[in-house]
């Protein structure tokens, strides 16, 4: 896995968790999803980013400040990732109303935040651009 240093690292972990906190009560995001939201820290190339970009948005979610709803952000598969809150994770969720299928999954079309879902690839290639004028 390849990792930022430091100082791009902080400023990408503000951004993630600025758009975090813009995530609705009762609504959820993928990791992914906010990847594709915030821009690539300088200096990392579109391949990278497409394909580190949702682990780092996981690395921030992970060092979060206490007012970011850290809990609706949950994994592709619609899935709570396993780790040590996920129980509580569950209950946050639960309580704002997002409801679970049988196989642990969160209905994406219905509970799923749709806000900058035009901004996929073109904040990556925007952002690569003015960074080279």
């Amino acid at each position: 896995m390849k990792y930022l240093p430091p100082a791009s690292m902080s400023v990408f972990q503000s951004q993630v968790w600025e758009v975090v906190r813009q995530i609705p009560y009762g609504k959820v995001a993928t990791y992914g999803q906010i990847a594709r939201i915030v821009n690539p820290p300088p200096g990392i190339d579109a391949p990278t980013y497409l394909a580190f970009g949702a682990r780092w948005v996981g690395t921030a979610m992970a060092a979060c400040p206490a007012d970011v709803p850290w809990h609706r952000v949950i994994n592709a598969k619609g899935q709570i990732s396993l780790r040590e809150n996920a129980g509580l994770q569950r209950r946050l969720l639960e309580a704002e109303g997002v409801v679970f299928n049988k196989n642990q999954k969160v209905d994406m079309k219905r509970f799923g935040w749709l806000a900058h879902q035009q901004n996929t690839l073109f904040t990556i290639e925007t952002h690569n651009t003015q960074e080279s004028e």
